[in-house]
């Protein structure tokens, strides 16, 4: 056995990690990681056990932990133990049980190696005797004069609590210690709006800053007070609560801030301290492509499920303005439900297009439609759109052909009165692709050929009209620099000599809105 190996003894004492160490993960790897060596899920409390191949540190459980998470902590984790240290002849040497425990943190450097090998396999409340080998101590050199040269020492440790520590924006700038672990897995996206508790000092314990009773909401990816907060919460799991050391440039900057309300001034280049509380948050969605209509979800569906056009579901709502002033409320009592139909134009289109992304749980009905209703469907958008078609509302009609198309991809109809309202607001290029779509479906429609001979000459004018508009259009601009280019040479040629040696500067000539760089090679010339 090699006498430097320091991995980690496996359950059976048998199988060995060969991989290399590039390949390794020391914070979540089975080996050493969240759930500590496997050897140690089942402790047998008295049994001494190796923790490193080489015999360097062993270990014996006296009391098991009394934490209903096994988990154990991680490198960078701070860690609060009681210990004592004894020398071979059961000497002591240093203990905290008759003062006040010892805080440190896990895995760089701030203890010996046996420490911070050893203390990543514990669990909350649980104690442990650790043998540790010079190597794994003081070396050869020992600590005078407590602790003699090239001596393996005991240690008596228990783990008290720990907190985790990480690293938000992976440069330092945040670094948050969980100090209580917060519910489920999703974490808020930038879009979302999250409610939050937060007090903010400086290192001396000065408070900056304080949230009202109730919290405060704001939208993540909009920040609220520093630029710490978005980053923190985004890693956040609802209830999580944390503590967040933040360096200036995630702070209030170099500057600092003065005093403003009741919040006090930020020194200049200061560290902040922030106890963070993530309260709630709701996700946020946008439904169109323009952003005016977004989704804030109150409460989740029961399932994956939303409704198609021409569904029915069963609604309830209430409308309000943006001062918060109710101008509809309906369906809020059983004996009176709101039913209806999605792109149907029953409600207004922002509510219409909501609807149709929202799960069962949010809107509850069926929302499958069979070979029949899908039909029945189509034929009543469609009617619709003919309707407005011959009042002349065209976007309208366009509108409703696009609905009768998404229930029917290929209904020949819905394209060719589609591509005739396109072709009267001269989409030209969007009426050309329906009445090709419908030709290349039915080669011999009679009604599409005709259309597409109406739109060829549509489309011969419209680039008559445009060869014709550009080309007044340079003309006049080539007049017009020519003109400029006379005024130019004359407002140069009144100009006074220059040096024929000028260094690079920008000179501004007045009268023109421009400033000319002049260079030494071409000054003079």
């Amino acid at each position: 056995m090699d006498p430097d190996d320091e991995r980690l003894v496996t359950k059976e004492d048998k199988i060995e990690d060969v991989r290399p160490k590039s390949f390794r993960c020391e914070m979540h790897d089975k080996s050493g990681g969240e759930d500590g060596p496997p050897e140690l899920k089942m402790k047998e409390v008295g049994v001494e056990r190796k923790l490193l191949k080489n015999g360097g540190l062993t270990k014996t459980v006296v009391k098991h932990g009394t934490c209903k998470h096994p988990k154990s902590p991680l490198s960078g984790d701070e860690v609060t133990v009681h210990y004592t240290g004894t020398l071979p002849d059961g000497t002591v040497f240093d203990s905290t049980r008759d003062k006040e425990p010892f805080t440190f943190k896990l895995g760089v450097g701030q203890v010996i190696r046996g420490w911070d090998k050893g203390v990543k396999t514990m669990r909350k409340g649980e104690q442990a005797v650790f043998t540790v080998q010079p190597q794994y101590a003081y070396g050869k050199a020992g600590q005078p004069p407590g602790i003699p040269p090239d001596t393996p020492l005991r240690f008596d440790i228990e783990l008290l609590s720990w907190c985790s520590v990480k690293d938000v924006c992976r440069d330092g700038g945040v670094m948050k210690k969980i100090v209580r672990e917060g519910k489920s897995w999703e974490t808020p996206k930038d879009s979302d709006e999250v409610k939050v508790n937060y007090e903010v000092k400086l290192e001396d314990g000065t408070l900056i800053s304080k949230s009202p009773d109730d919290g405060v909401k704001f939208i993540v990816e909009e920040g609220w007070l520093c630029p710490a907060f978005k980053h923190a919460v985004k890693s956040m799991k609802i209830e999580e609560v944390v503590v967040l050391m933040v360096q200036p440039e995630y702070g209030f900057g170099i500057d600092g801030r003065e005093a403003k309300d009741s919040e006090g001034p930020v020194p200049l280049n200061a560290t902040l301290i922030v106890d963070l509380e993530l309260v709630s948050w709701n996700s946020v969605e946008i439904v169109t492509d323009d952003k005016k209509v977004i989704k804030k979800i109150t409460k989740k569906g029961e399932s994956y499920e939303k409704p198609n056009g021409g569904s029915t579901v069963t609604i309830k709502y209430v409308g309000t303005l943006s001062d918060g002033a109710i101008f509809e409320k309906r369906g809020l009592h059983p004996e009176d439900p709101v039913t209806v139909t999605i792109d149907d134009d029953q409600v207004v289109p922002g509510l219409e297009e909501t609807l149709a992304t929202m799960k069962k749980g949010e809107a509850k009905d069926s929302w499958d439609l069979d070979g029949p209703q899908k039909i029945a469907a189509a034929a009543k958008k469609k009617d619709q759109g003919n309707d407005l078609f011959k009042k002349g509302k065209l976007f309208f009609a366009a509108r409703k052909y696009e609905k009768v198309l998404e229930i029917d991809s290929m209904n020949l109809k819905a394209l060719f009165r589609r591509a005739q309202a396109y072709s009267a607001m001269m989409d030209l290029e969007l009426a050309e692709q329906d009445l090709k779509k419908v030709l290349e479906s039915d080669p011999n429609n009679r009604d599409a050929k005709l259309e597409q001979k109406k739109l060829n000459k549509k489309q011969v004018a419209h680039r008559k009209t445009e060869a014709k508009l550009y080309g007044n259009m340079f003309a006049r601009l080539i007049k017009m620099e020519e003109k400029e280019s006379k005024q130019a040479d004359k407002g140069l040629a009144n100009l006074p000599q220059v040096p024929a040696l000028i260094n690079p500067a920008e000179v501004s000539v007045q009268g023109y809105n421009q400033r000319v760089t002049v260079c030494p090679s071409h000054a003079g010339c």
